[in-house]
């Protein structure tokens, strides 16, 4: 019996001992949390446009210091595409319903002409800035999200479903396609930066050509669903991910770092949709649940703004007068003016 009294002690203080020293991890580990957490960045300006609609809005493309557009709608009923010609102080609302579909990608044939995808496989396109659309239904119904152009009779069409398919069609001048490829992850996002080098972002991979198109090389970059780019020159590019990773090539590509990991549970989760660079140090990234956050020094620290908004924000760029314009869910549309 005696024994029995003896072994229960050392169970006691055992376990007493466990759980002083679980609490004082768990107290350690809040107090590290607490002592890491930074205070939120304030805008100088925040400005709400006026965007007409309550709209899911995709993208913003600049063509000079005063026309832009900005696209969206809602994904199987309806396009929108919103026009300003005062360089994003103002915007006009352009409902097609003849697209049928949400718009998600926009750019610029090098002849001059505007061109719109969306999402089952129609494109719009204007030639008087904006103010009249014609529409293209391709032979391809498939949820296209992105495109860009090498030259006046080569486009290249973007997009899929996360990790189930993804494809990419070959249009020429006539908008028909003469080549199409499908892969087994999504492609979110295209960037063609002269007529042979460009990039594409997609889950689980990135992507490069160095041919004009003809071939494209998977990157060393991986574990996240890469949902934009963007390039500062052919050398410098950033990419982030869904999951909040951001990596960084200054050699076109030879070599990415990752700047910040989606995975680190030591840091804040945010689920990225878009980035943007000012210049090498300073740049922006958006997401879901009105994120927005900023780093000076090109990416390896990262800090969070004051919420200007809890809808999900999905692109990000620079209006011609210098300052930021955001878009995202619910026809949600700003101008920032950073410190």
């Amino acid at each position: 019996m005696a024994g029995f009294f003896i072994l229960a002690s050392v169970l006691i203080a055992v376990m007493r001992n466990t759980l002083y020293s679980a609490f004082f991890v768990t107290a350690l580990w809040l107090c590290a949390l607490s002592s890491c957490k930074k205070e939120k960045l304030d805008w100088q300006q925040v400005q709400e446009l006026e965007s007409h609609c309550d709209h899911r809005l995709n993208n913003i493309y600049f063509l000079n210091d005063t026309l832009g557009y900005v696209v969206g709608g809602v994904r199987f009923d309806k396009g929108t595409i919103l026009v300003t010609k005062d360089g994003g102080n103002t915007w006009q609302l352009r409902d097609l319903p003849e697209a049928g579909k949400s718009i998600f990608g926009i750019a610029q044939k090098p002849t001059g002409e505007v061109m719109a995808v969306a999402f089952d496989g129609k494109l719009l396109k204007t030639i008087d800035d904006g103010d009249n659309w014609s529409s293209f239904q391709m032979n391809s119904y498939q949820p296209y999200k992105d495109l860009s152009f090498i030259e006046p009779s080569t486009g290249i069409i973007i997009g899929g479903i996360s990790f189930n398919y993804g494809v990419m069609a070959y249009i020429n001048d006539q908008n028909d396609i003469y080549r199409y490829d499908t892969f087994a992850y999504e492609l979110n996002d295209i960037e063609m930066l002269n007529n042979r080098t460009g990039y594409i972002s997609g889950y689980g991979t990135v992507m490069k050509t160095d041919d004009g198109a003809v071939t494209w090389t998977l990157q060393d970059i991986k574990n996240d669903n890469f949902t934009a780019i963007y390039a500062q020159s052919e050398h410098e590019l950033w990419v982030c991910g869904y999951n909040g990773s951001v990596f960084h090539t200054s050699n076109g590509g030879e070599t990415w770092e990752k700047l910040r990991s989606g995975n680190d549970i030591k840091k804040p989760r945010y689920h990225l949709l878009d980035i943007y660079f000012k210049d090498h140090n300073n740049g922006w990234a958006v997401g879901e649940e009105g994120v927005i956050i900023h780093t000076e020094d090109g990416g390896r620290n990262w800090s969070l703004y004051r919420k200007i908004t809890d809808a999900a924000l999905r692109c990000i760029t620079q209006t011609p007068d210098g300052n930021l314009i955001v878009c995202g869910d619910n026809g949600s549309l700003y101008k920032l003016l950073a410190h």
